[in-house]
């Protein structure tokens, strides 16, 4: 545990508790793990038995290892599974009324506000409606002070990334900045605030005191 402790990781222990706090105020399940083995754990313990699981694409949850665990624990909606554009399209369509939903957040608001940007809308769907239960996992890299440099993290940093990750033909993945662009391939095409959970508890946020993710 010592090694652990270093001046970014002594601040997220002392940060995450009161960010979990604050997304409890607004009515989701919250929790901090100082370590990724740690959220793993709390995760899996947060599916119920017999959960049919499914997840939108997350940096976060690989590099975890947590996708690879709920395979071997549970019944999964993959749509890396499919062998064809339209059952890849039916499998994410099929996701959206899976009993447990896993994904991550580009940016959360020290106040308890989540950010997501999303160019199928498959995420931000799901945690919208649809699922009986949401997990979301992030790393404490994605907290910002306010809710108004939540959503220009989201924006500026996260999309750049991601279109760049998935090779898109936008602007953004040309030279690493938002171009505020029209393309059909745009990562931006729906952008969600979470302000409050409604039913409350039905999205659980895990907080994860380690840089995970963009």
């Amino acid at each position: 545990m010592s090694e652990r402790i270093k001046p970014k990781e002594k601040r997220y222990d002392k940060l995450g508790p009161k960010v979990a706090e604050a997304l409890k105020r607004r009515h989701f399940d919250a929790y901090y793990c100082p370590t990724g083995e740690e959220a793993a754990q709390k995760v899996l313990s947060l599916i119920p038995e017999g959960d049919v699981v499914a997840w939108g694409g997350s940096e976060t949850l690989s590099v975890l290892g947590i996708i690879d665990k709920v395979k071997k624990a549970y019944t999964v909606i993959d749509r890396e599974e499919a062998s064809t554009p339209e059952e890849r399209v039916q499998k994410m369509r099929q996701a959206l009324l899976a009993d447990t939903f896993l994904m991550s957040s580009n940016a959360i608001s020290e106040d308890g506000q989540l950010f997501n940007i999303d160019g199928n809308g498959n995420r931000v769907a799901a945690l919208v409606y649809g699922p009986k239960s949401v997990i979301v996992v992030a790393g404490m890299n994605k907290v910002t002070k306010t809710a108004e440099e939540a959503r220009d993290r989201a924006r500026h940093l996260a999309a750049p990334l991601n279109a760049q990750r998935f090779q898109l033909d936008t602007p953004c993945s040309i030279n690493g900045s938002c171009a505020d662009c029209l393309s059909q391939s745009s990562i931006c095409a729906s952008m969600l605030c979470t302000r409050i959970c409604r039913p409350a508890g039905k999205i659980k946020v895990v907080l994860v005191g380690e840089e995970l993710g963009f």
